[in-house]
């Protein structure tokens, strides 16, 4: 019989912290504890290394329990239920019938919700010109294009949710319209019409109105939902376009939180009461492969959602947040995008976690043009096996209890909370993105944020790091859209032309993390097809295998990320050997790669005598520390090691081999 006042742990001694940190010091041999174990934060978050419960202040739990406020821990009581969350699929195939084709197919294989991405004439609002038919999303401008998109999908058991942009209300229209013609019951419809003027205002740089006429618009759409179908939603806030921007978390919650401000005001003056204003929000935020931080932000958003709930004076029960997650567009690669399963993985399982009521997980080839069969299966599969093989829907908030995600969702919440603050003191989030004050907030953090990209500080497999520059591209075809847009042409005659836009800013940028290393690899592809070489660099590797080897990866991966082909051997230990190497490599430009008491020996006589023979560049991997001006007066013209801007070296490098004429 077991006793329960038993202790495994009770004949231990109670460390405490003064402890814990004297072993740090003792393991940390005299480095600086804050250098080697603090992380900050692009939120202005310091990370620690350990978290206890006295990092939580007070007796009780501040995150309270699942289902009830703050809703931290979820907004059901039970979690994401029998079921787990949403595994939502996104489509955005220009034609209708290859859209068809691939949502019925989700469909059959896992998908529960369909989430459709019209194209860019729709998003736009400018549907009069035809060469934006079917670019970026599905061609869908009347009511035979949406009949044929979801040909075969039984609607009264799928959630369909739309991103039409400018278009929005002209989407939801038809969509309720397909619903009467099938037949499609008030009680049985699901959708998510989302309109979301200011997030479009963002994305698209224009509205066709002035913006409250257009907040007003969409309040009266919300109130014909709520009465007519009581199972949909009409608004959607979704923070995609600051998270492409460069936005840090608590930007995106903060952004979040103003415009579903601005979007409650605008319903309760339209007279809607504040609880069916809650009950016609969908949030989309974006989640990324920092892992910890994407739950946070997850439980942060909810936190922030109840309490401005509750400060319009909303039961309780109205104040539970509805939230989709997208795995970031801002994180995908082009190149090796084989590396975005394990990033969609780790983001869609940083979604479960977090709570979402319904996950997309993007397909590993999404940047690359519409994504086929095989990536759209994994991306399903990877949902249905974290709920099912993994088991993570059937615990609720698995990340509770947890002092560190506890401690990290508070700090988040109290940041965003801060920025959301100052837009509302500024006059709310129509004039933020007005007079740009958020987007030039934003364009600081993702510059903050490139700066540590280009000294791979923040490193990318596969593009700034480990890059495979012989790897087999990823092909995607994309359909012929001459005959669609011939159509549209002549659909089109006559057409006026779309009224004057009711405002104009300067639509927010968007941002991939690996776009510049991207850009220097494009080059030199190019260059490769011009000259029928890669832009090359010798190695010149001394003394044996196990003295160069780890600068000479180190070379190989710093320049191969720029698309800049090494070419290696087995080490020289006498000068005239290696110059003869380099002359017959045909390269331009050297990286001298050795150990430190190899360049002490070697260094000055290899680098004058491949400076005499000709080398362009003269790179030395490793950080020459008191040695610098010999090795600079011996010929050496650079310097590559850890913490420098690779980036920038690379686009000289660029420069110097004629890579970009």
């Amino acid at each position: 019989m077991s006793d329960p006042s038993l202790k495994l742990a009770s004949e231990f001694p109670v460390p405490d912290r003064a402890q814990w940190l004297a072993l740090v010091d003792k393991a940390l041999k005299g480095a600086p504890f804050d250098k080697k174990l603090l992380t900050r934060l692009y939120e202005g978050i310091v990370v620690q290394p350990l978290y206890t419960r006295t990092d939580v202040a007070g007796e009780t739990d501040p995150s309270g329990f699942p289902g009830a406020s703050p809703f931290a821990r979820g907004g059901r009581a039970s979690g994401a239920g029998v079921d787990g969350w949403e595994i939502r699929s996104e489509h955005n195939a220009s034609l209708p019938a290859d859209a068809n084709t691939a949502i019925l197919d989700d469909l059959l294989r896992g998908a529960t919700a369909i989430h459709l991405r019209l194209d860019s004439a729709a998003r736009s609002g400018r549907t009069t010109e035809a060469a934006l038919w079917g670019e970026g999303g599905i061609a869908i401008h009347g009511p035979e294009d949406l009949d044929r998109t979801l040909k075969g999908v039984l609607l009264e058991f799928v959630p369909l949710s739309l991103e039409a942009g400018a278009s929005a209300e002209r989407a939801a229209e038809l969509l309720t319209d397909l619903w009467r013609a099938r037949g499609t019951t008030p009680d049985q419809a699901r959708g998510s019409f989302g309109l979301d003027p200011l997030g479009t205002l963002a994305t698209e740089g224009r509205l066709s109105a002035p913006i409250e006429d257009s907040l007003t618009r969409m309040a009266a759409v919300a109130a014909a939902t709520a009465r007519d179908w009581p199972h949909a939603t009409a608004v959607g806030v979704d923070t995609g376009a600051y998270h492409d921007a460069g936005a840090t978390a608590t930007q995106e919650l903060a952004a979040a939180m103003a415009t579903g401000t601005a979007y409650l005001k605008a319903m309760t003056a339209a007279g809607l009461d504040i609880a069916t204003a809650l009950g016609q929000i969908v949030f989309t935020l974006s989640v990324d492969c920092d892992q910890f931080l994407s739950i946070a932000k997850l439980r942060a958003a909810r936190m922030m959602w109840a309490r401005i709930a509750e400060a319009c004076g909303a039961p309780e029960s109205a104040r539970r947040m509805r939230l989709l997650a997208r795995t970031s567009r801002r994180m995908m690669s082009r190149r090796d995008p084989w590396v975005n399963l394990l990033r969609t993985t780790v983001a869609g399982f940083a979604a479960g976690v977090g709570g979402a009521d319904s996950v997309a997980v993007l397909p590993f080839d999404a940047e690359l043009g519409p994504s086929d069969a095989f990536s759209r299966r994994i991306a399903r599969n990877i949902q249905i096996l974290l709920k099912e093989e993994s088991s993570l829907s059937q615990v609720i908030d698995p990340a509770g209890g947890s002092w560190y995600v506890e401690t990290l969702t508070r700090q988040v919440a109290e940041a965003a909370w801060t920025e959301f603050q100052k837009i509302e003191s500024a006059g709310g989030m129509a004039a933020a993105l007005i007079d740009g004050s958020l987007a030039e907030r934003i364009a600081l953090s993702w510059a903050e944020r490139e700066k540590n990209i280009a000294k791979r500080k923040d490193s990318l497999t596969g593009i700034s790091e480990f890059p495979n520059l012989h790897e087999r591209p990823v092909e995607r075809s994309r359909p012929d859209l001459k005959p669609l847009r011939a159509e549209a042409a002549s659909y089109l005659v006559g057409a006026g032309s779309p009224a004057e836009p009711g405002v104009n800013i300067a639509p927010l940028p968007r941002h991939r993390l690996g776009e510049a290393f991207e850009a220097l690899r494009d080059a030199a592809e190019a260059f490769r097809n011009r000259t029928g070489n890669w832009p090359r660099l010798f190695l010149a590797n001394l003394g044996p295998v196990a003295s160069h080897t780890a600068r000479a990866t180190y070379a190989k991966n710093y320049f191969e990320a720029g698309g800049i082909e090494t070419l290696g051997n087995d080490g020289f230990t006498e000068v005239e050997a290696c110059v003869a190497a380099f002359k017959a490599s045909g390269a331009r430009i050297v990286a001298l790669c050795g150990s430190d008491g190899l360049y002490e020996s070697h260094a000055v006589a290899f680098a004058q005598a491949l400076k005499q023979a000709g080398t362009d560049c003269l790179y030395l991997a490793g950080n020459p520390g008191e040695r610098k001006a010999d090795y600079t007066g011996a010929g050496v013209d650079e310097f590559i090691f850890v913490g420098c801007d690779v980036l920038a070296t690379l686009r000289t490098a660029h420069a110097r081999l004629g890579v970009c004429a």
